[in-house]
């Protein structure tokens, strides 16, 4: 079960893909305040959700923030 749960492996070397999906979910995913307390905005989890660990992980592997990737176009 405890492998169900786990974080999304991130995998080498990234690819340009990879980053733009990273962005993507971290865009999506991001952190919304509730009275119950941080949620993610798509998936009204405690933040982070998997998915936001997963592309903070795979931007931070690739030595690079969110701020590089900048906003979309």
């Amino acid at each position: 079960m405890s492998a169900v749960l786990a974080d999304f492996p991130v995998l080498t070397p990234i690819t340009d893909e990879d980053l733009a999906f990273a962005a993507h979910a971290v865009r999506v995913h991001a952190l919304e305040p509730w009275p119950q307390g941080q949620v993610c905005r798509s998936e009204r989890v405690q933040y982070q959700c998997r998915l936001a660990r997963w592309a903070h992980a795979t931007i931070h592997a690739a030595n690079l923030t969110e701020e590089h990737l900048g906003e979309p176009a």
